[in-house]
């Protein structure tokens, strides 16, 4: 599903609570590694074709292998949370 919003097309989100609630509990079960490296990771929405967008926080927004962790470690949990999950993407801004 598509929404227009000022002239700009942009996906809807997910706002299943159960999913959402999967979600942030496998955010929960990885958190502490990347607290351990002084780094943590946010939800900030899902889209409705499964890709979780999240933003990598402290050491994990400038570490070199960031994207690493996000593939082999966040992605997996999540998606081990919710399979139906295509992607995890970062979305940080710097």
């Amino acid at each position: 599903m598509w929404v227009v919003l000022q002239n700009k097309m942009i996906m809807s989100v997910i706002t299943d609570k159960k999913i959402i609630d999967k979600i942030e509990k496998a955010l929960t079960k990885i958190r502490p590694f990347l607290n351990e490296d002084g780094g943590d990771i946010s939800l900030v929405e899902v889209t409705q074709d499964m890709v979780v967008k999240v933003e990598l926080t402290g050491a994990c927004s400038s570490c070199n292998v960031s994207m690493m962790t996000l593939k082999n470690g966040v992605e997996v949990a999540v998606k081990n949370a919710v399979p139906e999950v295509k992607e995890v993407i970062d979305v940080t801004t710097s």
